[in-house]
């Protein structure tokens, strides 16, 4: 929930220090426990008072661009020069990112024969760039957190090239796609924002040290305010659809978190990287993809990226307490 959740990074851009690490781990545990809670009941709200929510629509790339905004606040120069260090592991991670993910969407959107809307708003989320939550499950997993951030970045900053050619490839059968008109969305709800983000990090960082760890919970409200816009836009045909669109969430998560973890050890990188590998295939930035369905497609489209911004913090969690568990187990 580049999502949405985005910079949630603040809280797992490295592991804590050595004298607060169980201080660190509450605090990410917290956010990664608290942030699906917190999307499920504004979904809940927009499903039961839909009205509430009337005319919001035109308000949700301006809350994705603040979310972004804060993502581009926690960046660091060590983020990118992370990048530089291992080059092959984060060209992996993006090849990987963008080919599993899309290509199930895809698959996913057949198998279930589903309507074009909704196929293409799957296909979307699988075209959408990493969600930056994985940083924080990549770290509870016991992780490569640096890899995890690395292609987490560099996944957003490609967005505004990749995104939109995907997603005319693959949705274009469902739905019109305007390329063009996609790039220049992404260009301004994602990137310009990151970047201003970085700027103002980079001019007045020692400034910002106190409202740093308020970033998260910021974008967490700010995100669960685009689901609740979504969800109230396309609350009559909820009831009809939810299941259907349920199924096609779980599937295209699990099988991302599955072939990730994978790539990554099929590549040899270490079961490290192989646990960030799953969580940076498998996660999205639905918060992007529910923002470009609503502008590109229409508030049904949207649904499968509010229905994807619940349930991969649920699955992610969940996973991550596993591979912290069996890591563990293994060291005796």
């Amino acid at each position: 929930m580049r999502s949405e959740d985005t910079s949630r990074r603040a809280d797992a851009t490295a592991p804590p220090t050595p004298p607060q690490p169980a201080t660190a781990d509450r605090a990410a545990r917290r956010a990664v426990t608290v942030f699906p809670l917190l999307v499920l009941a504004a979904g809940a709200v927009g499903l039961a008072t839909p009205g509430t929510f009337s005319g919001w629509a035109p308000n949700v790339p301006y809350l994705l661009g603040t979310i972004m905004f804060c993502m581009g606040l926690t960046l660091t120069a060590q983020d990118f020069s992370g990048v530089l260090k291992r080059p092959w592991a984060v060209a992996l991670g993006l090849v990987a990112h963008y080919v599993i993910m899309p290509g199930l969407g895809w698959l996913i959107a057949h198998a279930l024969g589903l309507s074009p809307q909704l196929a293409a708003g799957v296909i979307l989320v699988g075209c959408a760039p990493s969600g930056t939550a994985s940083n924080v499950v990549t770290y509870l997993a016991r992780g490569d957190v640096a890899l995890s951030v690395s292609v987490a970045t560099v996944s957003t900053v490609l967005a505004p090239l990749v995104t939109p050619p995907l997603t005319l490839l693959l949705a274009g059968e469902y739905l019109p796609v305007d390329a063009g008109s996609m790039v220049t969305d992404i260009l301004k709800t994602v990137l310009l924002p990151v970047v201003g983000g970085v700027v103002v990090r980079l001019l007045a960082g020692r400034y910002l040290a106190r409202v740093l760890g308020l970033l998260p919970w910021l974008s967490a409200v700010t995100i669960a305010v685009i689901v609740a816009v979504v969800v109230a836009a396309s609350a009559d045909a909820i009831k009809s659809a939810a299941a259907l669109v349920l199924l096609a969430v779980v599937l295209h998560n699990g099988l991302g978190l599955a072939l990730g973890y994978a790539a990554g050890r099929a590549a040899r990188l270490g079961e490290p990287a192989g646990r960030a590998m799953a969580f940076e295939v498998g996660m999205q930035n639905s918060g992007l993809a529910a923002s470009l369905a609503s502008a590109h497609f229409s508030p049904l489209a949207a649904l499968p990226a509010a229905v994807f911004s619940v349930w991969h913090n649920i699955s992610g969690a969940l996973v991550a307490a596993w591979m912290s568990h069996r890591s563990r187990r293994a060291e005796g």
